[in-house]
């Protein structure tokens, strides 16, 4: 431990117990730790100021609460943990947690979070003691790259703690993942390196945890090890005597794997005994804690559900394999537990529940829980990085992306969509050239930064072939040398010509803020403390050592392709690297530091995008160098997938709050637009027919097309209708035209008219009709208010619309929006006080005060699980802005469900150097205590998917 880490730890112990900690007080603490230090010739070198830093950064970071859902169906299960909690040695956890703080500079309030949230997810699994046979399943949602396997990590430590004795962690498809969980577990959970030899041997090499000075040896059985080759194996285990029996905890890492999974099957019922019930051997006594890493990827049962001519599941059902061993695997052991973690969790919550086999005994579903893990306040995650529009619906509010991501627009024939195996990529595009470049000033800040030992890594993913990856290393490698010579060797017009090629990325980024300027927009936020944004003069000395220490590795999926970013720190040294692979490389391997990616993908399965992001996480001290290219198309999806999983977070947080379970939420998500866009693909894989409801939700067109023809189609459409309207005279409300009690299938014939665009959200016309008539059939959104929305405050002349004289609206177009559509930038098409347009001014005046109401019990659930956003003076804010799911509540009651709202917006079309109107359209449907769902037809890309070829990358 360096001096610089004592005195840090130190000043943690100093402050430990303090309520209320002042910036006056770590000021103190720090001089005083650094006082005692030097009485003993240990302070030579600290930086208070640097330290002081580090400590208000530690103590800035603050965790909300996680949400809860429970089963309270299950009468069974009894709450153990709080009444057993004195009673139980927690040597485990105790040491992983002096760890985190001491070693790995958790801040304090992590730390505390983390050890909350592991309780409430021990409590819910089975005391261990408990007799007779139990099973119990769950799962653990976290954002990506926010500090999953660190969870998994301390309830490990916590279940054996508390006296479970078998833990089976699945990790992955591939030996470098399953490789590195291994060695993770290895420095945080065994404290001896497996792959040398095993942690029960009193000569092995002690790491992580294991240095850690404690009262008593903690001693855990190894079935795996961090080697290559250190998966189960059955001859193994064999021969170091590991049965499950015994007192001693056992710890496999494994791969999902077929092999793999029988064998660790076979290995298991070989020491159990016959089950009188189905004749099956199962192990007793011996606890099993199955965690599922990743339990979107590979777990999930993709056959299609077999059900009979009265709708009920057969009792007989097909199983793909690694679902089908995970579950045998759980059936071997008569006390089990599974709980899977995930950042996507949509596609398990389609699990169905009932299905229960005498084959593969039950399936996945999380049937008793699913908590939801807070991500701390320094997380950068995908609403960060992308940004958020505002949502009136979903209460979610506008959020600005950081500027960081540069549009990759010059790669087709370079690396063009759906090349094979023998594709050979020629020169590298100039925007990878820069990437390179951006790398290394990323590189040369933190040098001038005192970074000098901090990881840096470049991620390159453009392709899923291996012999492609090594062609693009072979580039890669080309021009990194020759910057490094051209930097080290070069004089006159050469250095010069290579000087002004780092500075043209310095002083521009995406033509609008410097490289420097970007920074400045992130330091002193609350995802980036204060630190010193260097001058151009500042960097070009630095150059050539920032380059000098970069290697390109090429990432293929075996062990040894795990970066051992640990072995270069015990020496003092940073490893820097540009790391080029696939799927392999971009789902789960490890890349510290990593500060630079450039991302194209040609696949289409859009719903592993989010475990893709990489460049998601924590970027202590270098957030502002962080950079990101990727495709529009990609950019778009991200957003896309941005919105549609905060809405489903928000749907969670709600359903909490009505007590809700699983099985009620995956009800809730099965009918929610939302969760279709993420779950889609993976239903349309099994052949599960999709159904969603509109009921209480709206509509809206958010993205149109730049085609005239198209656009004038959708004109006339519009003006068609207004016509046919025309025959009685509008209602005039705020300068806009309202029709009341049109009929539906005045409405069905517009949408049936009317081209929307494939990329605009939930306005797909097919759906809606199909929706409008279902409800129709019952009685419901017979009759419908028109409304053209005529803006008289926008500075626009006026147009004609079906003789009308009509103010356009104005939206600002995306600049950065594909050559072939108008996409609206930071706002929506909907103004939330339209939906008010033909209610009663009572409604309206109770639709506030509730909206009020809202707004405030939000505001307090936030201040209560910790959130530094508000403060008490908020609450007392009355809104201007009507809640649009309590407009359309309402709307339901006071119509019964009958009355629908139609929104014609005719945009200024000069913002894509249209001659026509561009027409967007909102539906604002009532709720309904009968809402009829339909099939939903989601459309990605026009329904064309890739599969990637796991053997290939």
């Amino acid at each position: 431990m360096t001096p610089y880490e004592t005195a840090r730890n130190l000043v943690q112990i100093l402050l430990k117990g303090e309520l209320s900690i002042s910036q006056e007080m770590i000021r103190e603490k720090v001089k005083m730790a650094v006082s005692m230090l030097n009485s003993q010739g240990m302070a030579e070198g600290l930086s208070i100021e640097e330290l002081i830093k580090e400590i208000e950064t530690l103590y800035a970071v603050w965790v909300p609460q996680g949400s809860i859902l429970d089963n309270k169906e299950d009468l069974e299960h009894i709450p153990w943990l709080y009444d057993c909690k004195s009673s139980i040695s927690w040597d485990f956890w105790d040491r992983y947690q002096r760890y985190l703080e001491e070693e790995k500079a958790w801040a304090p309030a992590t730390v505390s979070s983390l050890d909350q949230l592991t309780d409430d997810v021990l409590d819910r699994l089975e005391k261990p003691q408990r007799s007779g046979s139990w099973d119990r399943r769950g799962m653990v949602v976290g954002q990506v790259q926010s500090g999953k396997t660190s969870h998994y990590t301390g309830l490990i430590c916590k279940a054996v703690d508390s006296g479970y004795k078998l833990i089976v962690v699945l990790s992955g498809l591939h030996k470098s993942l399953r490789s590195q969980t291994q060695m993770r577990l290895d420095k945080e959970f065994l404290g001896r390196d497996s792959q040398v030899g095993r942690a029960f041997d009193t000569g092995m090499k002690k790491i992580g945890v294991g240095l850690i000075p404690i009262a008593k040896e903690l001693k855990v059985i190894p079935g795996t090890t961090s080697a290559d080759s250190g998966d189960f194996k059955t001859s193994i285990a064999n021969y170091y005597n590991v049965p499950p029996s015994g007192s001693d905890p056992i710890l496999m890492v494994v791969k999902k794997n077929k092999t793999v999974l029988n064998n660790l099957i076979r290995w298991a019922v070989n020491w159990g005994s016959q089950d009188p019930h189905s004749g099956k051997k199962v192990v007793r006594d011996f606890p099993l804690l199955l965690i599922d890493d990743e339990a979107d990827n590979a777990s999930i049962n993709t056959k299609k559900l077999l059900f009979d001519k009265d709708g009920q599941l057969k009792s007989d059902q097909e199983a793909t394999a690694i679902n089908a061993l995970i579950r045998k695997l759980l059936n071997s052991f008569e006390k089990r537990v599974y709980v899977g973690y995930t950042a996507t969790p949509f596609a398990n919550i389609f699990i169905h529940p009932e299905v229960d086999t005498d084959e593969h005994g039950e399936d996945l579903f999380p049937r008793d829980f699913i908590i939801n893990l807070p991500a701390p306040s320094n997380y950068v995650g995908p609403v960060q990085v992308f940004g958020l529009n505002a949502d009136s619906t979903a209460e979610l509010d506008q959020v600005e992306g950081l500027e960081i991501i540069k549009t990759v627009d010059d790669q087709d024939e370079w690396m063009p969509i759906g090349h094979k195996t023998n594709h050979i990529p020629k020169h590298l595009p100039k925007t990878l050239k820069d990437a390179i470049r951006v790398f290394i000033l990323s590189c040369a800040v933190r040098i001038f930064r005192g970074q000098i030992i901090e990881h840096n890594s470049m991620l390159i993913h453009v392709t899923r072939w291996k012999s492609v990856q090594g062609l693009v290393t072979n580039l890669v490698n080309d021009e990194l040398r020759a910057l490094k010579l051209r930097l080290k060797l070069g004089e006159g017009f050469l250095l010069k010509q290579t000087l002004e090629e780092f500075k043209a990325c310095w002083d521009c980024w995406d033509g609008e803020k410097s490289f420097s300027e970007t920074s400045k927009s992130i330091v002193g936020t609350d995802l980036q403390p204060l630190v010193e944004i260097p001058e151009w003069e500042d960097i070009v000395p630095i150059l050539y050592d920032a380059a000098a220490r970069i290697q390109v590795k090429k990432i293929n999926g075996s062990a040894k392709d795990v970066l051992d970013y640990e072995e270069y720190k015990r020496n003092g040294l940073s490893l820097n690297v540009i790391a080029i692979g696939g799927d392999k490389l971009s789902r789960g391997l490890t890349l510290e530091g990593l500060s630079v990616s450039y991302y194209l993908r040609a696949s289409k399965m859009y719903d592993t995008l989010m475990q893709m992001g990489r460049w998601f996480g924590y970027r202590p001290g270098y957030l502002d160098v962080c950079r990101l290219y990727t495709t529009r198309e990609l950019i778009d999806w991200y957003r896309h997938i941005t919105l549609a999983s905060e809405e489903l977070r928000k749907e969670f947080d709600h359903m909490e709050r009505m007590n809700a379970s699983p099985n009620a939420f995956r009800l809730k998500v099965r009918t929610h637009p939302s969760g279709l866009i993420i779950t889609g693909i993976s239903k349309m894989r099994n052949g599960e027919t999709l159904r969603a409801s509109f009921a209480g939700r709206i509509g809206e067109t958010t993205v149109f097309h730049r085609n005239e023809v198209i656009n004038l189609n959708n004109f006339r459409a519009t003006e068609d209708l207004i016509f046919d309207l025309n025959q009685r005279i509008p209602e005039r409300k705020n300068g806009n035209f309202v029709w009341a009690d049109v009929p539906a299938d005045k409405i069905t014939e517009f949408l049936s008219r009317y081209q929307s665009h494939k990329n605009s959200r939930f306005a797909s016309s097919e759906n809606l009709i199909s929706y409008i008539k279902k409800q129709n059939s019952i009685g419901e959104i017979t009759d419908w208010t028109v409304v053209l929305i005529s803006n008289e405050s926008a500075k626009v002349e006026p147009c004609k619309i079906a003789a009308q004289d009509v103010f356009l609206t104005v939206r600002k177009n995306d600049v950065k929006s594909p050559i072939d559509e108008y996409r609206m930038i930071k706002s929506r098409l909907l103004s939330p006080l339209d939906e008010l347009i033909d209610l009663p001014q009572m409604t309206i005046d109770e639709i506030f005060e509730l909206s009020t109401e809202s707004r405030r019990k939000k505001i307090l659930e936030s201040i209560k699980k910790g959130s530094k956003r508000w403060n008490e003076s908020d609450l007392e804010t009355v809104t201007k802005t009507p809640n649009g799911e309590i407009v359309r509540e309402k709307r339901g009651e006071l119509f019964n469900s009958k009355k629908g709202l139609f929104l014609l917006y005719p945009l200024d079309p000069k913002s894509i150097d249209s001659e026509i109107p561009v027409i967007g359209f909102v539906v604002s449907f009532p709720s309904s205590k009968n809402n009829e769902t339909i099939e939903y037809k989601v459309n990605l890309v026009d329904g064309e998917y890739e599969f990637e070829d796991e053997d290939e990358d």
